[in-house]
């Protein structure tokens, strides 16, 4: 152990650095893989049967191959910076008396999300605490199905044909 240690320091202490060589040829452009996330604050009523029905926003393009993601925010802690959102994921399911349960859980298409509320306790009995102001946060998350990329990942020559025959301007490259 005590080798290894010693080598590691001293491979520490003789690093070389020496003056910048060239640059290299500019790349391409990337393509942008981020998600989109937004908040929605709903109430579960009886009048809209304890589901609210979220359209995606205009600005977001939300194909059938992404994947959506919905957390719910069940508390928030304090914190000298300001407080701390704890975000839980759905579907989650919490206890209530007598054992029974109340369970917030969504579906989605890929051009809304339907948050509902359910459980095997009467809806109509709870408080506020779990109907009103439940504050919601939707995340999408860029896809495409696996069927359209079936290449050997482990492959260098075989990735790189793909992606060129995705885009006909990637510059194939050998090393």
């Amino acid at each position: 152990m005590k080798k290894i240690f010693v080598l590691l320091l001293s491979v520490t202490f003789l690093s070389c650095e020496g003056p910048q060589g060239p640059p290299g040829p500019p790349g391409f452009d990337g393509v942008n893989i981020l998600g989109n996330v937004f908040d929605v604050s709903v109430d579960f009523t009886p009048g809209n049967g304890y589901s609210n029905l979220i359209t995606f926003p205009n600005n977001l393009e939300v194909f059938e191959s992404d994947v959506v993601m919905v957390y719910l925010l069940e508390e928030q802690i304090s914190d000298p910076s300001g407080p701390i959102d704890v975000w839980t994921p759905l579907p989650a399911t919490f206890f209530v008396s007598g054992g029974s349960q109340v369970v917030y859980n969504f579906n989605h298409t890929f051009l809304d999300v339907n948050l509902f509320l359910d459980g095997n306790v009467n809806l109509d009995t709870l408080g506020p605490g779990f109907t009103n102001n439940q504050i919601f946060r939707i995340a999408v998350l860029p896809a495409d199905f696996v069927e359209q990329f079936d290449v050997n990942i482990e492959n260098y020559n075989e990735v790189q044909s793909a992606l060129k025959a995705q885009n006909p301007e990637f510059e194939v490259r050998s090393f």
